[in-house]
């Protein structure tokens, strides 16, 4: 790792997945070592008051938002963990052009069924109840877009947290 840049590990996927789950549970080990910066998508979204529209261009401007953010303050940490959707490539891309070698994507997933029975913020039961109608990958029109270059994909169906961790821990500590 350069000096006095952080590495950016950058979890993304589906509401539901375990993006938070991960990062809180990487943060409960690198900091002991490390300084680290936690973002979480919803809180960097209600912070800008900016939590009720999920169009394409508020998805956009947000995860453009965050990493703007990041830029600012990556000669400061050792790590930065970030765990937003980021459904469109679009972004994940740019993440990824200026970060560059810095820069770990870690795709979440696993079958709808399980984020159903998950559904730690009750999200996907409002989906199916249509009280919301903006539920990325269930009933939005803004689609997940898969990355189409290598990133660490973890499946939460099959893998359980300390597999999960161990995984991006051997890519992200090379």
């Amino acid at each position: 790792m350069k000096k006095n840049e952080a590495k950016i590990i950058w979890f993304t996927g589906l509401s539901g997945v375990g993006k938070t789950t991960l990062s809180n549970k990487l943060y409960d080990i690198l900091k002991k070592k490390n300084k680290i910066l936690k973002l979480d998508g919803d809180k960097f979204r209600k912070r800008k008051k900016n939590f009720k529209n999920f169009s394409r261009k508020n998805i956009l401007e947000n995860n453009f938002d965050i990493i703007r953010y990041i830029g600012k303050r990556k000669n400061n940490f050792d790590y930065i963990l970030v765990s937003v959707i980021s459904p469109l490539i679009k972004t994940r891309l740019h993440a990824k052009k200026k970060f560059k070698d810095d820069y770990f994507e870690i795709y979440l997933h696993c079958r709808i069924k399980t984020l159903i029975h998950r559904d730690t913020k009750k999200l996907y039961k409002k989906a199916i109840e249509k009280k919301i109608d903006n539920l990325i990958g269930f009933n939005s029109s803004v689609k997940y877009e898969k990355s189409n270059y290598p990133n660490i994909r973890i499946n939460t169906d099959v893998l359980s947290i300390n597999k999960s961790i161990d995984k991006i821990l051997k890519k992200i500590t090379v």
